[in-house]
């Protein structure tokens, strides 16, 4: 709470302020700002308060309040009254036609992505917000769906360019009529302090979540790891997750954090034994209808004898076989598929495909030999042993003795447990399976296997009175064990289940509050990622402690229901949703841009985004499929990276675009380093949403070179205080990743024009020019055998001794390091010695740096002039 001398309540009672009435106004069917008309045609059961009039006295710190205080002028709440109370109520806030927006909706239960048009009712179901284009201005209006009491609320399209706001409880039992504050509307200047001040108005007005600001982001943050999902599935085991990791290390790149995925878990079907875990699982899908069966690892982790990949007899682990695996899994998926098709088309005659599906079963269980594991002996089976030299712990300790850097080991799990739930009576928790009711605002988005899967099986739910309970209870015995974070999945099951528990706001508050304690008790109040988990629900409950999550649907190698253009269009698709996501997103958590595979053929698109997004670097390699020559463009071999400073966004120019299939838009996405600014421009062309099929496709007819022009005002220098006076700079130096070329601009120049091919990128790294004399200039651009070369340099200093000037850098990493420079110099001394440098009468000015594993890979350079 506020200190007792904080005048908080006066604080929302003052006098409006000049302007404070003249920003929006309801008034005879229309709502402005400033004057141009945004909505028409308002309903007169529509309501617009002031911010002012709304927010009380809320749990933020005084700076917080102070500088939402000082914007809330700009901001304020519609909404609505209906004769009948409902649990599901839709209305229209008005309309607009000839408005380009940019919008947010959910595309899945879990995932969102963006969408653009010109009309309300070319918005989406499920929209979590829509940015309005006001050029009458040179301004931008938000529209937020929020929550008020139990109800959550979304934006959905309405016929004639209406906006619709759906308000929902998730229970037949708790209804309501009025809404003073179901949505809130804010208008900027710019569309990136739009968004900061927004939501920082909702987090004060709301006062259920907190801002990425006041928390810690996880250390994993700003280090490399793998995760090993896409190299297992649920076939992961111990003896192949110590080999994955070995890899690395010998290829040269040590991870600091691994991520468990799922498949690690005790779980079981409802009707199999309640005591033993289900065999011989591969693919998601399979596992979706299971719940837990206990809350420690299941039977191969548990056999997993301490010391036994320490010696010289360790067990040795064949990389093709969880390959072989998938591949008959997918086989046998197919064939299910084929008959359940041939069960919708009316065929009755289904014994060939019965037959097909039990030879591929047969074979299956044969590729596992019987044993689902090759654990490295027999361990303590199924019994309940808690010897130190048993199990996950014994695990977890021999792997950071052996492989040194390994800081932090994660663990899946879903929020409810497991897919299913956890399995009534199976555990000293309360849990009942509860059947699934999925939204109708979800008949807008795209089929999901995992949807039709829990709602086939309904979901095992620990009664929300002992949430709390249940996530200690699992945590703290993961923590013992030497795990220190948890990837926290399928969290928008809660909605489904709500309808006895008062509603899907007040079993969310349940549930958020129960793993926001665990974390703070269990895993140093940051250690968890969360995932599937992107609606206005999670962000404006859940993350009052959770600091990180993903941005991103997840990252498909190939797409799962077949692929008409090889493995490419997807590719383009996961950046969009990472980049605009992180709009509203990053007010809140760290952004999360999700693994991938440095095999893929489309890896170095994927590195390329990841190098500058601002966040952790993992991928989900195989084992022995690695590219290590890319992985080495991103991480130095210590395992971190050169972290940009902020999180990647679309560039002004990109807001209201479709870079996936307009056939001429490029994405843009810029950030900052410490002594620079970047900007990645991608071709993401050729797939995206398709609003009559609902589902994401391919537009083959999209995926071409695409042309776009880059400017060093692209970059929003104003966006970090840090990086602000970089902003002022009368010159740059400009470095591009890929064509390995190096330029002169300046603020007023022209654009850089620069041609795409299809799922490419180029990096563009600016870095202001100092002036060091009369006719000399100078520009540290950094390693050029990294993506984000930039990052590179930890500390840059000018030093003028008479005549003399010298520039000195701390350089982190080792290889090739640029300089702009407009003259060669006297000297060049690495770490104390004189060496050797290369400079071209173009300015560019290198020398080769060795990775100096004594002071952490850093060197320090000073150039003598």
């Amino acid at each position: 709470m506020a200190p007792p001398n904080d005048p908080v309540n006066s604080i929302f009672s003052v006098p409006p302020g000049k302007g404070l009435e003249k920003c929006f106004d309801l008034s005879n069917g229309k709502f402005s700002v400033k004057g141009v008309t945004l909505l028409t045609d308002v309903p007169t059961n529509v309501s617009f308060s002031l911010f002012s009039s709304i927010s009380q006295s809320p749990d933020a710190p005084f700076p917080l309040l102070q500088r939402v205080l000082s914007h809330s002028h700009k901001g304020g709440f519609l909404g609505f009254r209906k004769d009948e109370p409902s649990d599901r109520l839709m209305n229209s806030l008005g309309r607009f036609t000839g408005r380009d927006f940019l919008s947010i909706f959910r595309f899945k239960t879990w995932w969102s992505t963006m969408w653009v048009g010109n009309s309300g009712s070319d918005l989406q179901m499920e929209s979590q917000w829509v940015l309005l284009d006001v050029p009458e201005i040179r301004s931008y209006v938000i529209i937020i769906p929020i929550i008020e009491g139990s109800f959550r609320s979304a934006l959905h399209p309405g016929t004639d360019g209406n906006v619709m706001i759906c308000a929902e409880s998730g229970s037949t039992q708790v209804k309501a009529s009025n809404f003073d504050a179901i949505a809130y509307v804010h208008a900027s200047d710019n569309p990136y302090n739009l968004m900061k001040e927004a939501y920082g108005a909702l987090r004060v007005h709301l006062n259920t979540f907190r801002l990425l600001e006041e928390k810690t982001a996880p250390n994993l943050v700003d280090k490399f790891g793998w995760c090993t999902w896409d190299a297992f599935y649920l076939t992961v085991e111990p003896v192949g997750v110590w080999h994955g990791v070995n890899d690395f290390v010998e290829g040269g790149i040590s991870p600091r954090f691994l991520i468990i995925d799922d498949g690690w878990q005790s779980i079981n079907r409802d009707g199999e034994n309640p005591n033993k875990d289900a065999k011989n699982l591969v693919l998601g899908g399979t596992q979706m209808t299971a719940r837990l069966h206990r809350l420690d690892e299941c039977e191969k982790f548990r056999k997993y004898i301490g010391g036994s990949m320490l010696g010289p007899d360790a067990p040795s682990f064949d990389p093709r076989k969880p390959k072989m695996l998938i591949s008959k899994a997918i086989e046998l998926e197919h064939a299910e598929k084929d008959r359940d098709k041939a069960i919708q088309s009316g065929v009755t005659d289904l014994s060939e495909y019965e037959e097909k599906i039990k030879k591929f079963k047969q074979e299956l269980d044969a590729m596992f030999g019987g044993n689902e594991s090759s654990s490295s002996g027999q361990g303590c089976g199924s019994c309940s042993c808690t010897a130190e030299n048993y199990g996950m712990k014994a695990f977890t300790r021999d792997l950071r003795a052996k492989f040194k850097g390994l800081d932090d080991i994660y663990v899946w799990h879903a929020l409810c447990g497991a897919w299913g739930g956890v399995r009534p009576d199976a555990t000293h928790l309360n849990s009942k399976v509860i059947p699934c009711k999925v939204s109708p605002g979800l008949d807008g988005t795209m089929t999901d296997l995992a949807v039709v899967k829990i709602v086939e099986g309904g979901i095992g739910l620990v009664h929300p009175d002992q949430a709390e309970d249940f996530y200690d209870s699992m945590h703290s015995y993961l923590a013992n064990v030497g795990i220190t974070g948890v990837k926290v999945d399928v969290i928008h099951t809660l909605e489904y289940i709500s309808d006895e528990f008062g509603g899907r706001v007040d079993l969310a508050k349940a549930y958020y509050k129960g793993l926001s304690s665990s974390l703070s008790k269990n895993f140093k109040g940051s250690g968890l990622i969360s995932s599937m988990q992107q609606c206005n629900d999670f962000f404006f409950l859940g993350t009052d402690q959770i600091s990180m999550g993903r941005v991103g649907d997840d990252f498909w190698f190939q797409d799962p229901n077949g692929d008409p253009m090889g493995v490419y269009w997807l590719q383009g698709v996961h950046m969009i949703h990472c980049a605009y996501n992180s709009m509203w997103m990053g007010q809140i958590i760290q952004p999360d841009w999700d693994m991938f595979q440095s095999d893929h053929l489309c890896a170095k698109f994927h590195a390329g985004s990841r190098a500058i997004c601002g966040g952790p670097v993992y991928v989900s390699d195989s084992v022995g499929g690695h590219d290590f020559d890319l992985i080495k463009k991103l991480v130095y071999p210590d395992g971190t990276i050169p972290r940009c400073q902020y999180f990647a966004l679309p560039t002004r120019d990109c807001i209201f675009k479709n870079p996936l299939f307009d056939q001429k838009t490029i994405l843009k996405i810029w950030n900052f380093n410490k002594y620079g600014g970047v900007i990645g421009a991608f071709n993401c062309q050729g797939a995206g949403w398709d609003p009559k099929e609902q589902r994401i496709k391919g537009y083959s007819d999209c995926y071409k070179p695409t042309s776009c022009s880059v400017h060093v005002r692209d970059i929003e220098w104003d966006q970090k205080t840090e990086a602000a006076q970089m902003g002022e700079a009368e010159e740059y130096a400009v470095y591009l990743s890929e064509a390995e070329e190096l330029h002169l601009t300046t603020p007023k120049a022209d654009a850089i024009q620069v041609t795409i091919q299809p799922s490419t990128f180029e990096i563009f790294s600016f870095v202001p020019v100092e002036k060091l004399g009369p006719t000399l200039k100078f520009a540290p651009i950094g390693l050029t055998n990294m993506f984000n070369s930039g990052g590179s340099i930890q500390e840059l200093e000018y030093i003028k001794s008479g005549t003399e000037m010298n520039v000195k850098i701390k350089v982190k990493g080792g290889g090739r390091f640029l300089s702009y420079s407009s003259g060669s110099p006297k000297k060049c001394h690495l770490n104390g010695a004189e060496v050797a440098f290369e400079w071209l009468a173009g300015g560019k000015l290198a020398l080769n740096l060795p990775w100096v594993e004594e002071s952490g890979g850093n060197s320090d350079v000073v150039f003598l002039f």
